[in-house]
């Protein structure tokens, strides 16, 4: 990205409060892009048959073929170098059947073959099944991170008498991690234990874990994550339920040769003791290094990651390593953009 591009913000999932979503555009806007809002970016539907929005009912943020129609305009205009996604929620996994593949292939070669190279899909959360359907259809990276109506919308101005002293750090780091992955540089997210000590090379792979189960046996499942880092995180999953998505992913040969593993955040997720049982219990067995405690997912620590793109997974530091100095040392690092798999 470079000051003064345009992004689209389009909500491909749940709806976003009208506030919140300008809130987060502010925050693009602060960087130097920017940021423009799709048609039906602010609709409310039910997610059933359609009639009146009823109160207490899920909603989405429009039909599936107007959040479609709004994905794939963003897409396919040529002035737009980014396409942001406003929250995550539900509704990702409807759009993907009302999308024209071949429109959006070919406006990514058209951009691939610009000077500037492709374009950017980014978010997080529901999002990854976009993620997933892009990388592997369009043969592009495309950036897990912040959303503008998610935690972007806190990292505004804040009010004069506010204190804000608690989340100033973690606010930062987001921001910074953001405005490094989409503007240029090299993204090193530290993670705080290991669960198997060992270094991996290879692509970024991943996404929210009941995303990734959820995508298995459609059209849209990526392919085994062979020679690839797989980065696992979500929200509100009890550890019976992450055992359960993770034996999916291992008994349908997704996990195959996977080459390491990095944890995210795991938000409302149970005892954090339990979780790192079951992951050593059922990602151990793998035999690759597995780093725990990446800054990345749901929560306030929303570091941005680039799935596709080369990296290194190294948990030296943490398992009583000398060599600290290193840059990819006990840490998951993304060395260099991505942009074409």
């Amino acid at each position: 990205m470079r000051p003064g591009d345009r992004v689209a913000v389009v909500a491909p999932s749940g709806p976003a409060a009208p506030a919140r979503l300008e809130a987060g555009c502010a925050v693009l806007r602060d960087l130097g892009l920017d940021a423009v809002v799709g048609k039906h970016a602010l609709d409310r539907v039910n997610l059933g048959a359609p009639g009146p929005v009823r109160d207490g009912w899920h909603r989405l943020a429009g039909s599936d073929a107007d959040r479609a129609a709004d994905l794939q305009a963003a897409w396919c205009d040529p002035r737009v170098r980014a396409v942001v996604c406003a929250r995550g929620g539900y509704g990702a996994t409807r759009v993907l059947d009302h999308l024209d593949w071949d429109a959006l292939r070919a406006a990514s070669d058209e951009a691939a073959g610009s000077a500037r190279g492709p374009k950017i899909l980014h978010g997080s959360s529901d999002v990854t099944a976009l993620h997933a359907a892009f990388g592997t259809r369009l043969g592009v990276t495309t950036s897990f991170g912040p959303m503008p109506a998610g935690v972007l919308a806190d990292l505004g101005p804040a009010p004069a008498d506010a204190d804000t002293s608690a989340d100033a750090g973690e606010g930062s780091a987001t921001l910074d991690g953001l405005r490094t992955a989409l503007f240029g540089g090299t993204v090193a997210l530290p993670g705080t234990h290991a669960l198997r000590p060992g270094r991996a090379e290879g692509p970024l792979t991943g996404g929210t874990l009941s995303l990734l189960t959820a995508l298995l046996g459609t059209p849209y499942a990526p392919p085994p994550a062979a020679g690839h880092i797989v980065f696992l995180e979500d929200v509100d999953e009890a550890p019976y339920r992450v055992d359960r998505m993770l034996v999916q992913l291992l008994q349908s040969g997704r996990l195959d040769a996977a080459a390491g593993i990095a944890l995210g955040t795991w938000r409302n997720c149970g005892d954090p003791e339990e979780l790192d049982s079951v992951f050593a219990a059922r990602l151990g067995p793998l035999g690759v290094p597995v780093l725990a405690g990446v800054p990345a997912g749901h929560g306030p620590h929303q570091r941005t990651l680039e799935l596709g793109a080369p990296a290194v997974l190294d948990t030296a530091a943490v398992t009583g390593g000398t060599d600290a100095a290193a840059p990819d040392a006990a840490a998951l690092t993304l060395r260099a953009p991505g942009g074409a798999r």
